[in-house]
């Protein structure tokens, strides 16, 4: 159990038989009435948040979860497989849990694989991975405006936009963290 009081960003919770994380919290106190405190919760399993409001000093069930090192291998249908880098079992995940990260795996890619009462939550990508660009337009002359970004393709599908300089064939970095910014060149 864990108090309303002690909640700190990243903390995970479970409420009604649902494991929340702590996206962020406001402790409340009115001038008139008992204190509160208002906290903001991401479903872990769905990414979905829900805003929830706790009297001052309550106690909530804490989720824990486990994280275990895991190895991207391959796509196979419906299902991305993954290998145990302890125990080198194989284990079959749907593309929704794992979510936004399919977008940047990668063959032999490690991943942090979260599961809660054995069921499997999601994955922690790397914060940065790089990757190749495939395809994307070639920079216009003259058009050299601050900011100015393009539409690239890399080896994973995805699409980022990225400054006029980078061309086919450049390695990248993409920050997993904010949905696929444009870093750096490699």
């Amino acid at each position: 159990m864990i108090s309303v009081n002690d909640f700190k960003t990243g903390v995970t919770v479970e409420l009604d038989g649902v494991a929340y994380q702590v996206v962020e919290f406001q402790h409340v106190k009115p001038g008139k009435g008992a204190a509160f405190v208002r906290a903001k919760l991401k479903n872990i399993k769905t990414g979905g948040n829900v805003e929830r409001t706790f009297r001052g000093g309550e106690k909530i069930p804490k989720a824990h979860l486990d994280k275990c090192e895991m190895q991207y291998l391959y796509h196979d249908g419906d299902n991305y497989i993954f290998m145990d880098t302890t125990s080198y079992e194989q284990l079959g995940i749907s593309a929704e849990a794992l979510g936004d990260g399919v977008k940047w795996l990668l063959e032999n890619m490690n991943v942090g694989v979260l599961m809660w009462q054995g069921n499997i939550m999601g994955i922690e990508m790397p914060n940065f991975v790089e990757l190749t660009v495939t395809a994307c337009e070639p920079g216009v002359k003259g058009d050299t405006a601050t900011g100015v970004t393009k539409q690239a393709t890399l080896e994973t599908g995805a699409t980022v936009q990225v400054p006029l300089f980078v061309e086919e064939g450049d390695r990248i970095r993409i920050d997993t963290r904010t949905g696929g910014e444009y870093m750096e060149r490699v």
